[in-house]
């Protein structure tokens, strides 16, 4: 990927990638990966005819050739696109969004989801969908992480990194009318064990260090702006610390991400999407990558929506999906 590299692996990591939503910039960023070379093998998990169609309008022609699994995996070239082809149900016009394609999309995160489990992919990187479409042709859907969840039968946990800082959640796509109801023992203990198992086993860290925030103003200020921290999070981490995991907390958020206290701890635990997500995005917005842990799959994303009045111009920004590539081949190297 010209002067931006990747981790190497012992043989060629195979990653499949999912545009996402047809009409926004998704399908421009494969194109602008295919006009790179990198050390690994990308397949792209769409219409043929809608990879083609966008390299046309930016001006980028590019060989598409159909995926083959059962050859050997080979170094992306410049210039070149492998594709398992998926048909739209519509013809797509970027930056116009048609429900009718929003089972497509759902059948493109299934192929590659199924792919990666089956051995054919080593990992997944995704595009930006649009939820607001998706549910408008009836199908529910609250966003990939639930999605693969419920497809892979798995209880996972969001998090977002980018350089200096990694940030998972305890609770993600809810109302917060609804957050304080779902921090529970279990569930928070569910969150921290998967957190810490796969940061030592997808990167490479002895004793994985979390910074556990609070849910209230001041962590509760003892009681006082809320009994959570009290009653559940801090006899919660107690327990955890006596099996020998390194947690601190619950702290205020407010100063859990003073570059002092990032220095001492490989991830943040936040208790909501906004809790700790403005932070991350506002360090390393366009560079950062949402990972999800607690799945049979490695798998990655952009940090970005879908830029719908970007598509198709060539001004969109590749750098999150790079980056989504690079941890990909990280945490596959990592296993």
């Amino acid at each position: 990927m010209g002067s931006r590299n990747l981790p190497t692996v012992d043989q060629i990591a195979r990653i499949a990638i999912t545009p996402g939503e047809p009409a926004g910039i998704g399908p421009d960023l494969c194109v602008r990966a295919a006009a790179e070379d990198f050390p690994i093998q990308l397949v792209a998990i769409c219409d043929p005819s809608l990879i083609a169609e966008r390299a046309k309008k930016l001006g980028q022609p590019i060989d598409i050739i159909p995926f083959d699994p059962n050859a050997t995996p080979q170094l992306q070239r410049a210039g070149s696109l492998q594709v398992l082809s998926v048909p739209l149900r519509q013809p797509c016009v970027p930056g116009h969004l048609d429900p009718t394609n929003a089972g497509y999309v759902l059948d493109t995160l299934r192929i590659a989801c199924d792919g990666c489990r089956d051995g054919r992919f080593d990992a997944l990187a995704t595009g930006p969908v649009h939820k607001g479409v998706i549910n408008e042709a009836g199908l529910p859907f609250t966003g990939h992480t639930e999605f693969l969840a419920q497809h892979c039968r798995a209880d996972p946990v969001m998090m977002l990194a980018t350089p200096g800082l990694r940030v998972a959640l305890a609770t993600t796509h809810l109302p917060l009318s609804q957050v304080a109801a779902h921090i529970t023992r279990k569930s928070l203990e569910r969150v921290i064990r998967i957190l810490v198992k796969e940061l030592h086993d997808k990167f490479s860290l002895v004793q994985p260090r979390v910074l556990v925030c609070g849910l209230n103003p001041h962590a509760g200020e003892g009681g006082h702006l809320g009994r959570e921290e009290i009653e559940i999070i801090e006899p919660l981490l107690e327990d955890l610390r006596a099996e020998g995991m390194a947690l601190t907390g619950p702290v205020p958020a407010d100063t859990a991400f003073l570059p002092g206290k990032l220095e001492q701890c490989d991830a943040v635990l936040a208790m909501y999407h906004d809790q700790g997500l403005p932070v991350l995005k506002h360090l390393g917005f366009g560079h950062a990558v949402n990972i999800t842990l607690g799945l049979p799959i490695v798998r990655t994303s952009v940090d970005h929506g879908t830029a719908l009045a970007l598509a198709g111009t060539g001004l969109a920004d590749s750098g999150s999906l790079h980056a989504a590539l690079a941890i990909a081949v990280e945490m596959v190297s990592s296993s």
